[in-house]
């Protein structure tokens, strides 16, 4: 059965008019082009984690500036992953991506400009709500999106293209440049909402599981879907030489470990005393999901 999340989607969707108005005036070339790319769809997944987590430790009050912040993060990072010198892809979300529309420069400096009003929102509500929490969310997510994070898992993802790399080395790549973001917001979720830290620790962990099924889905689809169903181009990882996880495994394989890893998952929501039904179904929908 599939779970409703549109209202967390809203909620996110709606909370960028706030964080991330549009503007006119001498700045609005770069505005246009972060808009671009945060209104280009997406499931919200990582933000809306953040939420259901810090909801499952008794959270009460607005976060959506963190929600906000790592939204950006994520869209900054898909915005220069597309650029000739990465990926050089076309399309992203069924669309244009952003240097095809707004030229490399504009899109490299609209991912720069995501980055950081990332950290200039959180930071300005940290200071205004004041509370150790607040802070520790913003170190979070900077190290999670930093060189011992998402970027490290990129430059080695890169580097190990066109050659010959071991298992553990291609789960490195991925728990930094995919998992970390992911793990980050499930973290933070928990820190934020005032969780124990045995609370934080298994929301952490969750978030490494599913932030690993999720990278060993996406690489079968990039394998086996469409273009209609995944929006962007499809068979880009091996066109780019790239490792994945169909470089040791078979398709079935690679769902069984996916499988696993979701079990594992779900297993450590059931010591959270929080409703984390959510979170659950979350976690066994990314085994099933096509885009």
């Amino acid at each position: 059965m599939s779970v409703d999340l549109s209202a967390y989607t809203s909620k996110i969707n709606t909370a960028f008019s706030k964080y991330l108005p549009h503007k006119a005036g001498y700045f609005k070339t770069i505005y246009d082009a972060m808009h671009y790319s945060i209104e280009a769809g997406g499931k919200r997944t990582r933000p809306t984690l953040m939420q259901l987590c810090y909801e499952a430790v008794g959270g009460k009050e607005s976060i959506d500036a963190y929600l906000c912040a790592i939204e950006m993060i994520h869209t900054y990072s898909l915005i220069h992953d597309d650029l000739p010198a990465m990926d050089n892809d076309d399309y992203r979300r069924g669309r244009l991506t952003n240097h095809k529309v707004f030229g490399e420069a504009i899109a490299i400096l609209a991912g720069d400009g995501l980055l950081t009003e990332a950290f200039h929102i959180m930071l300005c509500d940290a200071l205004a709500h004041g509370g150790q929490e607040r802070l520790h969310a913003a170190c979070i997510l900077s190290e999670a999106s930093g060189v011992e994070g998402m970027i490290g898992g990129q430059v080695l993802d890169m580097e190990s293209e066109n050659k010959e790399i071991s298992l553990e080395t291609l789960d490195v790549i991925h728990l930094n440049k995919t998992g970390a973001l992911i793990a980050a917001a499930t973290k933070m979720g928990a820190v934020l909402g005032g969780g124990s830290a045995r609370e934080v620790s298994l929301l952490e962990a969750y978030g490494k599981y599913i932030g690993k099924v999720f990278q060993i889905v996406d690489d079968v689809l990039d394998a086996t879907s469409t273009m209609e169903e995944l929006g962007k181009p499809i068979g880009s990882d091996a066109e780019n030489h790239k490792n994945t996880y169909l470089s040791f495994y078979s398709i079935e394989e690679c769902y069984q470990i996916a499988e696993e890893m979701t079990s594992k998952a779900v297993r450590l929501l059931d010591q959270i005393e929080g409703d984390t039904y959510l979170l659950e179904q979350i976690a066994m929908q990314l085994i099933k999901r096509r885009n």
